[in-house]
């Protein structure tokens, strides 16, 4: 997948490998790099997988790998729960004392 200057994408990039965490971290966190994803605009013609420099809407210049093309978010709260859809309309109904105060 090609991304042409401008396009808004994520980077990926290592910031500190798993020997440079600071002594203090838990030591689960020791045994893993530190890394960060960051989306912006990209400032050249890319390829999925090139290391590319990009402008964040704050105006930082990053660099990392492309990782991703017009990301969005892809998780959810799950299922509709139709019980939980009439605890509002119940909780209205009586705070408000009924039907007959409307």
């Amino acid at each position: 997948m090609k991304s042409k200057k401008g396009d808004w994408v994520l980077v990926h990039n290592v910031v500190l490998q798993k020997e440079e965490r600071a002594p203090q971290v838990p030591e689960d966190t020791k045994q893993v790099p530190l890394k960060m994803w960051v989306k912006g605009f990209i400032n050249e013609d890319a390829n999925l997988g090139d290391q590319v420099s990009i402008t964040t809407i704050s105006g930082r210049t990053v660099k990392g790998e492309l990782v991703d093309i017009n990301p969005y978010y892809k998780h959810d709260y799950g299922k509709c729960i139709p019980e939980i859809l009439q605890i509002g309309i119940q909780l209205r109904e009586i705070l408000s004392g009924g039907e007959e105060n409307e």
